[in-house]
């Protein structure tokens, strides 16, 4: 009998066992954690709150694979509030918050740019995942002399702990609006979004006026074992990321996912993926919890080789779908206002042709609180 080989792998494991750990002295690197991942080998120093790294011993183990350690987050009061933050800061009244960094985080062949902006608050601005914050950009609204510009809305990126895991800073996803006229094809500046093109030409350092947060529509159900389907388009991927963040990152004692979350993402082309690396990640380390499936309008074609757009790939799965959402899955979408037709064209049809009426269901799924929609 033919004897199958196994493979061996390095893999990092501490020296000390976990109850240990406070207790033991390191030597520690600084690490910046940003939307990016982090080098394997190491673990976070669970002594210190500022992020640094810590040296492990190395030794040779069979595995089949090895995910990567989760985040200790703090400070996990922000776990104890029963119910969710709202308008701390009016839009009279904002915050000041400073610009941490911004980063462009599409390709050269993306259309459009995007940004990923991380927003220091101080703790003075909490939120919780799927929630929003309202931006006033500075100077005058020219419809109103002498009155500043009417809030934006934009869903926040980031877990209540923020990209540096401290509870400090919130994270925007943010596409530059920009308008090119008809006639001659070029880009009129006086019709760029006035926001948007703030917030990703700010530096940091840079201060910006933050209202909020608001929004309940979004909010990530707490049931642990929940299934959650999430459709986006472009940068309506923002609340979904602190949801996955939450999920696989994040080690928070009082949440421990074990159900399912299944995201569908519709850009243009893979230079537009956005956060790819880290859902990929999430794939590659929790197989069983995180499905994750793109359109590419540009790239794919659907069944009738017409270009793939996300309700395409909805139908794909429409049996699974239908399935997961008749044993009380949560459906979310988020995006342009553009994109909901399609995709309730799309569902009304693959609905009918199951005997089903999607009016009813469609109210039943409401009145279960399962049908969550942010558009713009």
């Amino acid at each position: 009998m033919a004897h199958s080989a196994i493979a061996k792998v390095s893999v990092a494991v501490p020296v000390t066992n976990e109850s240990s750990v406070k207790g033991s002295t390191f030597k520690t690197y600084s690490v910046s954690f940003g939307s990016k991942s982090w080098a394997p080998g190491y673990a976070l120093d669970l002594k210190s709150n500022n992020l640094r790294l810590r040296k492990q011993s190395v030794v040779c183990m069979s595995v089949q694979q090895t995910a990567t350690p989760k985040v200790a987050v703090s400070p996990l009061a922000l776990e104890d509030v029963k119910e969710p933050p709202m308008h701390v800061y009016k839009a009279k009244e904002p915050y000041t918050g400073t610009i941490v960094s911004v980063e462009r985080v599409v390709g050269p062949k993306a259309p459009g740019e995007t940004c990923h902006i991380v927003i220091d608050h101080g703790g003075n601005v909490p939120y919780w995942e799927g929630q929003s914050y309202g931006v006033i950009p500075p100077g005058e609204n020219p419809k109103k002399p002498g009155k500043p510009h009417n809030v934006r809305l934009y869903s926040i990126a980031s877990t209540r702990y923020g990209d540096h895991f401290d509870g400090k800073t919130a994270t925007l996803c943010v596409r530059r609006a920009v308008y090119y006229d008809p006639e001659t094809g070029k880009e009129d500046p006086s019709k760029m979004g006035v926001c948007s093109n703030f917030l990703c030409d700010s530096k940091p350092g840079d201060k910006v006026q933050i209202a909020g947060p608001s929004g309940k529509v979004m909010l990530l159900p707490e049931d642990p074992n929940a299934t959650h389907i999430m459709i986006a388009t472009g940068t309506g991927v923002a609340p979904y990321r602190g949801y996955l963040r939450r999920m696989f990152m994040e080690d928070v004692p009082t949440y421990k996912f074990k159900g399912l979350a299944w995201l569908f993402l519709g850009v243009a082309n893979t230079d537009s993926l956005l956060y790819d690396d880290e859902f990929t990640k999430y794939l590659k380390d929790h197989p069983d919890n995180f499905r994750y499936d793109t359109a590419l309008s540009r790239e794919h074609k659907n069944k009738k080789g017409g270009k793939m757009y996300v309700q395409d790939k909805i139908e794909e799965y429409s049996d699974e779908i239908f399935k997961l959402l008749d044993n009380g899955a949560h459906i979310y979408f988020c995006g342009l206002k553009g994109m909901m037709p399609g995709i309730q064209d799309t569902i009304k049809r693959v609905a009918e042709e199951r005997g089903e009426s999607w009016d009813e269901k469609l109210s039943q799924l409401k009145k279960n609180q399962q049908w969550h929609v942010e558009v713009y």
